[in-house]
This record gives structure tokens, C-alpha cells and sequence, in this order.
């Protein structure tokens, strides 16, 4: 699976759940359990490696701003949901995360931003398939920490400042 089938299958189940995340997930598992287990474990690594780089601290920003908090758990899970939006979303975000302002025109904050059975999508196919846990990626490790420079959360000026298309759609 490359790149462009990854992001045409993220695609495809995104429209047909509608935007809902849960039932992308849903159907995210189905169409994957149509594939070969190498292509599931291929799926698995486009989306890792992409989760991987969102792991920025000016993305948990914009997530913070955009969720009105996101503690680790709801930034991990925010980052499945961004991934899911697709690709257009999803590199809009790591090159400006305000932009995000802009790129979600329909965001409702009662389904959107938490992607967390998505996370978990490949790896329930390729158990479904074979009948055994996912193996090991062979991708690079996750980041200890955030790349980027730490933003200060707590500050309201600061977010304002950093993030301010997000902060005037979501807190002004």
C-alpha cells in the first residue's frame, strides 16, 4: 500500500461515516479486513508514521485551543482524528496549525477532535485476520517528547498570540 491509497481509504471511510470518527473507525476496520495482512501492516505504518509526526508541541497548542484543553490522552487521540481528516487537513496542520481554523469548517465539539478507535483500526483488522497481534512496525520509535518548542497552556495571552485564527473561532 503506498501513500496514495492510504490517504484514498482514510478518504473514502471518512465520507461514508460521514465525519463521525467512531463509525470511520468502524468502517476503517471493514474495508481492512478486505486486504492481505501485509497491506493492513502497511496501513498500520502510513498511519504510526504520521501520528508520530504530529507529536509537535505547536500542534498540542492548536489542539488546546481547539478541544479547550487536551491533556496526553485527548492530544493522542486528537492526533488519530487529524489523520483522519485526511491529507489535505492533516499536512495544513503541520505546516501552520492555525490554519486549522480554516481547514475544519463543520467541527462539532461533540464528535470531532477524538480519534481514539481509529488509533486502534489496524490493529483490530490484522487480529481479526490472523488471528495474532500486530508485529513490530520497524518504524522509527516515537519522540520522547513533543518536537518543537513547549507552549505554555495555561496561558490564555500566549495562545491568543501563537494561535490566533483558532482563538478567535473557538474562544473569543
Amino acid at each position: 500500500m503506498d501513500e496514495t491509497e492510504f490517504w484514498e481509504l482514510v478518504d473514502s471511510t471518512r465520507e461514508a461515516a460521514e465525519g463521525d470518527p467512531e463509525e470511520q473507525a468502524d468502517l476503517l476496520v471493514e474495508r481492512l479486513l478486505q486486504l492481505e495482512p501485509d497491506l493492513v501492516l502497511d496501513f498500520a505504518r502510513h498511519f504510526e508514521a504520521r501520528y508520530n509526526r504530529a507529536y509537535r508541541w505547536d500542534l498540542w497548542g492548536a489542539a488546546w485551543v481547539l478541544l479547550d484543553g487536551a491533556s496526553d490522552d485527548a492530544f493522542d487521540f486528537f492526533r488519530c482524528w487529524l489523520i483522519a481528516q485526511g491529507r489535505e487537513v492533516f499536512e495544513g496542520a503541520l505546516h501552520d496549525p492555525d490554519s486549522l481554523a480554516d481547514l475544519l469548517p463543520d467541527f462539532d465539539e461533540e464528535i470531532d477532535g477524538d480519534g481514539e478507535e481509529l488509533g486502534y483500526a489496524a490493529d483490530e483488522a490484522y487480529e481479526q485476520l490472523t488471528g495474532t497481534v500486530a508485529p513490530d512496525l520497524g518504524i522509527a520509535p516515537a519522540p520522547s517528547e513533543p518536537e518543537g518548542t513547549p507552549v505554555d497552556f495555561e496561558n490564555g495571552q500566549v495562545l491568543a498570540e501563537r494561535f490566533p485564527r483558532l482563538w478567535d473561532r473557538f474562544k473569543a
